[in-house]
């Protein structure tokens, strides 16, 4: 959540509420949608930081409002975000830890935690087509992160294929 909400003041000053709005126009229904709550705490750890400053604001008829602002050190930060690729491999994957287990335990059948992850995946890949069908057609970004959510997850249902067959062999 840290760095998304430097990338968004890097635009230029934003409260809290503006940020978790922001975030929810960009990225859409299909990505989980963060609290107020979290926002400001992410933003007090990120003044603390240094990374970004607050400055509060009069409101008449209303309590004063934090507006934050991209510190020098946040634009750094941001600028090493966006030059790092991401490597996220699929090694620590909590699934496959329960699959490899699952015979030393005598408490479940890979073949049946297969079909109960496959039916997971099934179901959520359903989700997320109800979802791309019901979202804003103009808004790509969101397209775009169903779309590759949908695309890991064929990916998946295609590994958990090849899991029962080399399993099955056995």
């Amino acid at each position: 959540m840290r760095l998304p909400l430097l990338a968004l003041l890097a635009r230029g000053p934003a409260h809290g509420y503006e940020l978790k709005q922001d975030l929810e126009q960009l990225l859409g229904s299909a990505y989980p949608q963060p609290n107020v709550g979290q926002i400001y705490v992410t933003l007090g750890r990120l003044e603390k930081q240094g990374l970004i400053e607050g400055e509060d604001v009069e409101q008449s008829g209303r309590p004063n409002k934090k507006v934050y602002h991209l510190t020098d050190s946040g634009r750094e930060a941001l600028s090493v975000w966006f030059a790092e690729p991401e490597d996220e491999p699929r090694v620590r994957d909590e699934f496959f830890m329960k699959l490899a287990l699952a015979p030393r335990t005598g408490l479940a059948d890979q073949i049946a935690l297969i079909n109960q992850q496959r039916r997971q995946y099934l179901n959520t890949m359903r989700q997320l087509s109800r979802l791309a069908s019901a979202e804003d057609r103009d808004n790509r970004i969101a397209h775009l992160l169903i779309e590759g959510a949908m695309l890991h997850l064929q990916a998946d249902l295609d590994w958990l294929e090849r899991c029962q067959e080399e399993l099955e062999d056995l």
